[in-house]
């Protein structure tokens, strides 16, 4: 099939690009609820809680039919170590980062994601899961990545700047938007970058599990299992007040849903569908997306109000964010190339010995 202009057109390609960019979408629109939804006055700890039990409801009956013919067997070590990466990843990662919310911005929570890939590949090199090779491009590529991560991380923390443009302000949630105190943000950066550490630690936590568990929708259910107990007995030590757990029809009660739905089920399946498509690496050059949705919308909505300080270190994090990729991606296609030419060497060797 063609287009009128001549152009072949993949059904497939499309889907794949909208799909990614629902997935953009979907990200922008959890740190932009879950920010409406502190800014209005809910417990942070309740709302982890909340969204890590509908989470659970969401998963478990399609872990149950989907994957019942090939689940693994669960031994009690493994399930120690699904226990231990539900409260890394889930429990502690998302209490820090709704906590840190409550100092710094939906936008600024959307940018400082892109500082994940530095961390993980920073910590995958200390646990020797990650090799570098200075004598390369692809190498130095990844190394000039990671400090460029880290170096935005440091300019969003502690270089605010002027603002780039001037808006009006929208009532008292505006205004305390636009006028968080500078020991407020820098407590709040320092507490999302913990948030960032943690979903790393996460990430490099997953591959030895996987290898033991291969059944991903279980694995999943029970981390989200495993994390509403762990975010409940977190929320009740932290807030004793009972009202605090009410929900009501109110953005509240959308954002706790919207996250708890879209971000397990329909993220994960997205994921699962465009990585099976177009690979791991067409979902990770779309990463800094959700920072620009997040951004536009928060000044649309809230009249946030971006500064120098807040583009300058997004474009690092993006710039250095593409780096690691590029590396990685350079990386792999050199080590797919001498398989390629040992494979060759070897059918010739054989053909001359025969």
């Amino acid at each position: 099939m063609k287009s009128s202009l001549g152009f072949p057109i993949s059904a497939d390609k499309n889907k794949a690009y909208i799909a990614i960019i629902l997935i953009q979408c979907i990200n922008a629109g959890t740190a932009l609820l879950s920010k409406a939804a502190i800014v209005r006055g809910m417990n942070s700890y309740v709302f982890v809680f909340y969204q890590h039990a509908i989470a659970t409801l969401v998963l478990a009956p399609f872990a149950f039919f989907l994957e019942s013919n090939r689940s693994a067997p669960l031994s009690y070590n493994l399930l120690c170590k699904i226990f231990f990466a539900a409260l890394v990843g889930f429990t502690v990662c998302l209490n820090l980062f709704n906590f840190a919310l409550n100092y710094t911005t939906a936008t600024y929570a959307s940018a400082s994601m892109n500082t994940v890939p530095a961390i993980t590949f920073i910590m995958a090199v200390f646990l020797r899961m990650e090799s570098i090779s200075l004598r390369q491009w692809h190498g130095r590529a990844k190394v000039l990545g990671s400090m460029m991560v880290l170096s935005g991380a440091v300019v969003l923390i502690l270089f605010k700047g002027p603002p780039i443009y001037s808006g009006t302000q929208k009532g008292a949630s505006n205004a305390s938007i636009n006028h968080i105190s500078r020991g407020n943000w820098i407590k709040g950066s320092l507490v999302m970058l913990s948030a960032n550490i943690t979903w790393s630690m996460w990430l490099i936590l997953q591959a030895p599990i996987v290898k033991q568990y291969p059944s991903t929708l279980r694995l999943a259910t029970l981390q989200y299992f495993f994390s509403s107990i762990q975010s409940a007995i977190w929320a009740v030590a932290m807030n004793r007040t009972i009202s605090s757990w009410k929900l009501g029809w109110d953005v509240n009660l959308i954002s706790v849903v919207f996250c708890g739905i879209t971000v397990t089920g329909i993220g994960i399946w997205l994921r699962v569908w465009i990585i099976n498509k177009k690979g791991p690496v067409f979902v990770a050059i779309f990463t800094p997306l959700a920072f620009i949705i997040t951004a536009v919308f928060s000044a649309f909505f809230w009249n946030e109000i971006l500064h120098l300080g807040s583009v300058g270190g997004a474009i690092l994090l993006i710039g250095g964010f593409y780096g690691i990729l590029w590396g990685k991606y350079k990386e792999g296609k050199n080590k797919t190339n001498q398989q390629r030419s040992i494979a060759k060497e070897e059918t010739t060797l054989e053909s001359i010995a025969h």
